[in-house]
């Protein structure tokens, strides 16, 4: 059933009214169209009309169904204002609607319409606000980047790469940090503070008058501490263009886990060719500026790499991050992937890396890996973390 907007309350002679929100809002879902049943659109709605036609008036299926709207790139002549530059309608949305908005249509801008001055003009690139829409459509569009431009996009890297590493890092530590155990400890550390043991020691000492207890003797629990011997972690990842975020989210992950006790980790991109990033792990931002997204994809040839780097196969992750949509030779690819295995090595096939988590992938393919002995599924990093931290500590546990 569908719903009709109301009838237009008409005005009495001589006495404006002020705009009726639902009425606004009708002519703002349905387009001028509507104005006969709505009336005009006046002040702040006026202008938020202007930038979601600006945006949305370039889709092609409203020239499909012979809808005829102006665009930031029509060439029609008219007498009507001039329309509005990037820097212009981004300042429109900043000012005119909430953030959730505004991260919603800078998502649609570089990704469904590929408008590439968002990312790609200096002047855009310092009003933008870093997200991690834009920090993919920058690795996506650097290649066609002057060095200006270049350094104002390293600022919505830096930014975003700074927000996950805070987001990330508490999580991959956390995972390494042995658990808490209910024997006492002598060493006065404060995140491992018994109250409930320090407040019946100490009741004896319980004050009525002042209605406090005095501490003379607090207790703290002991920590597990997992076996710190020599793993590896191989990071592979696939850089072809559909896998930004988890480019963005796998280099993160390693510069979390790089210098950790007990763990060595690599960085491997690839798509036809492979790339050893492991130099880079302590800069994600450098990283980052490294990568080249798009091209083929030859997984096997990746996967044989991060099979050579393999020192101690009983003590060794590698951790494949891809779609699957294998370019080069998919019986190659099983094959060293049931190599792995059988020589004792946990091998990870991950369709997602991000914190959505939401994969798409060859199942075909990805069901042959499983067989072969590699897990598919999607992780985000911090699962991802405490996985290798449950496999380093499998060895036993020390008090």
């Amino acid at each position: 059933m569908t719903s009709t907007p109301p009838e237009p309350v008409p005005e009495p002679s001589g006495t404006p009214s002020a705009p009726d929100p639902g009425l606004e809002r009708w002519r703002l879902v349905l387009g001028a169209a509507a104005e006969r049943r709505t009336g005009p659109l006046h002040g702040a709605a006026a202008a938020r009309d202007a930038a979601l036609e600006w945006l949305y008036g370039r889709d092609e299926d409203l020239r499909r169904r012979g809808v005829r709207r102006g665009t930031a790139d029509s060439r029609e002549g008219g007498t009507g204002p001039s329309r509005p530059t990037a820097v212009d309608w981004l300042d429109d949305i900043h000012r005119l609607f909430p953030k959730t908005t505004v991260e919603r249509l800078e998502r649609d801008a570089v990704e469904r319409y590929q408008i590439h001055e968002i990312v790609t003009d200096p002047d855009v690139l310092a009003r933008v606000e870093p997200s991690q829409t834009l920090l993919r459509a920058v690795l996506r569009t650097k290649h066609l980047m002057n060095p200006e431009v270049l350094a104002a996009a390293r600022r919505i890297v830096e930014t975003v790469v700074r927000q996950l590493m805070e987001r990330l890092r508490p999580e991959v530590h956390r995972a390494f940090t042995g658990s808490r155990s209910r024997r006492p400890s002598r060493l006065p550390i404060a995140r491992d503070f018994d109250f409930r043991a320090t407040i019946r020691a100490n009741l004896a000492h319980y004050q009525p008058e002042e209605r406090r207890i005095l501490i003379q003797r607090p207790h703290f629990h002991s920590r597990t501490r997992r076996h710190l011997e020599q793993w590896q972690l191989v990071l592979l990842v696939d850089q072809s263009g559909s896998m930004a975020g988890s480019v963005i989210h796998s280099a993160v992950t390693a510069a979390c886990l790089w210098s950790l006790p007990g763990l060595k980790t690599h960085l491997v991109a690839f798509d036809t060719a492979v790339v050893d990033l492991t130099s880079d792990v302590t800069d994600p931002v450098e990283l980052l500026m490294r990568v080249q997204l798009g091209g083929g994809t030859d997984i096997a040839r990746a996967v044989d790499y991060g099979a050579s780097l393999v020192e101690n196969p009983r003590r060794a992750i590698v951790a494949l991050v891809s779609d699957f949509y294998e370019g080069g030779d998919p019986y190659r690819l099983v094959r060293t992937v049931r190599h792995l295995v059988e020589q004792g090595t946990t091998v990870l096939c991950l369709a997602a890396l991000d914190e959505a988590a939401d994969p798409v992938y060859d199942r075909a393919l990805a069901g042959r890996l499983a067989e072969a002995g590699a897990p598919v599924g999607a992780m985000t990093p911090g699962a991802l973390a405490e996985f290798v931290a449950e496999h380093i500590g499998r060895g036993g546990q020390t008090r």
